[in-house]
């Protein structure tokens, strides 16, 4: 509740606005908001996948689906992307993302914990992490626990004066997630408590699990949350199994569909199959967190990636539309209007749901030509050189590209193989372009016939996204990271060039740029008489990222299933939007274009 406070100074009126504090407790079936019985209605919006000019809008699109709560991760690599430097600004301020949400009426489930998982690179652990040598992830291990520690606790001082109990509107806090899915060390769960409880953090504390797995990553004392589709009475026994005999009942990720990752086909779910279900959980009095609610975009390089022993490596796809009730662009699905009906019917009495907000107007950009070029290897930074090749990593280079530059003798057949390449590597010899290796398809090895004398040989690797879950966090380095060998006898002498592409300004193009046969950087612009979302046509293209007035708006692959890139509204203009593409593998692209909607499910 907001209370406004009114102030003559000076003949002038003041008015302070204050937020009435509440209390947010447990009872043995139920949480109780000012000792009331409570149903979060949550769904799960990460403010680094909205562009922040759109978090309100997408809010007041919760409120109308009748959601009461919003739940976010916290993401320690956007936070702290290089070691002791904290960036808590523009979309990366989770404090304005919390306090909107209040003004809005809604409150927040906060899970700040350093390891999201969240389909996000590395799992929401910052790079750097890698360089701390004997630093061990999810462990006690003292390196990782000191610079944990620092992290929570700047987060604290961001949120946890926004807990319920100091008048603000985060009802809960988790620590750690899903930590049964990867160990059962229960001291180290207490630690995590600890450590949450000096950053400020001093309400109420939450673990979540996966059904399977929630006896191993609860901590006693603490209410464990189920994740996952679990009925009724599957949830009230697992929670009272491990909390005592008692409740109250959370489904902290309840799954309306799912994610998708490259070479593969778009994940739907039909609403149908949830609507009922959704009922029976509400009807139980069960709170819940749908995940997704609205999925938004994974721009720039933060992807994640699964793998294991048993599986390929498989990096996410840019956009997380996640088949959502609210989709990629934050306009309301079926699926949106369908579960909104059932909440309708759970709202307590007198309470009517705001109108839906009409969907946004999308735009289908006429082909425009992108007439400046340059090849990637006319842009190279100073080398770093060395015997062997360097990881990312070594270089303190976080997220994009890396250049490998060697010498060979020609004049000769051979294989060239990179042990153990981390993740995508285009090979040019004497510039040009002779061969891909992907790691998805378990790729490391390239027959080339060298001309005659001295060969230049690049090999230019794009990190395609570190794993986000299971063992394989603690074997995350990217490049390539043990060897190159010719014929079997290994390359030496190499030269590195780091191209981590933060930012494209500046960017020297030629007019007219003919790149050859090479990777290439393309620059071009296009007016809109109507200002609104499109969605970038790639499918004549082939590998690549974009980037629409300075904004990294994601990876493109003519793999699939994403075809299409998403450019929101809030950063498009009615004249001169500049686009630069870099593409690896067709530089012979040259013409680009809008779609009035998204293509999310052609596989080539």
């Amino acid at each position: 509740m907001k209370i406004r406070i009114y102030y003559m100074v000076l003949g002038i009126l003041l008015t302070i606005s204050v937020h009435a504090q509440h209390s947010f407790t447990l009872s043995d079936t139920a949480f109780l908001l000012d000792s009331k019985p409570f149903v979060m209605i949550s769904g799960e919006m990460h403010y680094p996948r909205v562009p922040r000019e759109a978090w309100r809008a997408r809010m007041k699109m919760a409120k109308a689906m009748g959601l009461n709560t919003i739940g976010t991760y916290v993401f320690w690599n956007v936070h702290e992307p290089q070691k002791g430097k904290f960036d808590f600004a523009g979309n990366n301020d989770v404090r304005a993302f919390v306090k909107i949400a209040q003004e809005e009426g809604l409150w927040v489930i906060l899970r700040p914990s350093p390891y999201v998982c969240a389909e996000w690179e590395f799992g929401g652990y910052p790079y750097w992490l890698q360089n701390e040598e004997g630093l061990i992830v999810r462990s006690k291990e003292v390196k990782y626990l000191r610079e944990y520690a620092a992290y929570i606790k700047e987060v604290g001082r961001q949120l946890a004066p926004l807990q319920v109990n100091h008048g603000g509107n985060i009802l809960m806090v988790q620590i750690e997630n899903e930590y049964g899915s990867y160990g059962s060390d229960k001291e180290y769960l207490e630690i995590n408590k600890k450590l949450f409880i000096e950053a400020g953090f001093d309400g109420l504390l939450y673990t979540c699990d996966p059904a399977p797995d929630i006896a191993a990553g609860h901590l006693p004392g603490l209410l464990p949350a189920v994740n996952g589709d679990v009925t009724p009475s599957k949830v009230h026994r697992l929670i009272q199994e491990n909390h005592g005999g008692v409740g109250p009942y959370y489904v902290a990720e309840w799954y309306p569909a799912w994610f998708d990752w490259w070479g593969t086909t778009h994940h739907t779910v039909p609403a149908e199959r949830y609507v009922g279900k959704l009922d029976s959980i509400l009807t139980a009095g069960i709170s819940i967190n749908m995940y997704m609610f609205h999925g938004g975009t994974t721009r720039g390089f933060m992807n994640g990636a699964n793998y294991n022993d048993k599986s390929p490596y498989e990096p996410q796809i840019s956009s997380y539309d996640y088949d959502a009730p609210l989709d990629e662009a934050g306009n309301p699905t079926e699926k949106f209007m369908k579960f909104r009906e059932v909440i309708a019917r759970h709202l307590p009495a007198g309470v009517v749901l705001p109108e839906v907000p009409e969907a946004k107007a999308a735009v289908a950009v006429p082909s425009f030509g992108l007439g400046e070029a340059g090849r990637v290897s006319d842009m190279l930074p100073a080398p770093v050189r060395n015997g062997s090749p360097l990881t990312f990593e070594d270089l303190h280079q976080d997220y994009g590209f890396v250049l490998y530059r060697s010498k060979l003798t020609g004049g000769r057949a051979g294989v060239l193989r990179l042990k153990e390449l981390r993740d995508y590597a285009v090979v040019m010899v004497n510039g040009g372009i002779v061969g891909t290796l992907d790691r998805r398809l378990a790729q490391d090895s390239l027959a080339l016939q060298l001309p005659a004398g001295e060969v230049q040989l690049d090999i230019l690797v794009e990190n395609l996204g570190r794993v986000n879950f299971g063992p394989y966090l603690l074997k995350n380095r990217k490049g390539i990271t043990e060897k190159v060998a010719f014929n079997g006898e290994e390359v030496k002498g190499w030269e590195m060039y780091g191209l981590p592409f933060k930012e494209v300004k500046g960017m020297r193009l030629k007019k007219g740029g003919d790149s050859g046969h090479a990777p290439v950087i393309r620059r071009g612009t296009f007016d809109l008489p109507v200002v609104g979302d499109t969605y970038l046509d790639m499918r004549q293209w082939g590998k690549g990222v974009v980037w629409i007035n300075g904004h990294n708006v994601g990876r493109y692959w003519s793999v699939g299933p994403q075809q299409t890139l998403y450019v929101p509204v809030e950063w498009l203009k009615a004249t001169r939007n500049e686009v630069v593409v870099l593409e690896l593998i067709k530089p012979e692209q040259k013409e680009l274009k809008g779609l009035d909607k998204a293509v999310l499910n052609e596989v080539k």
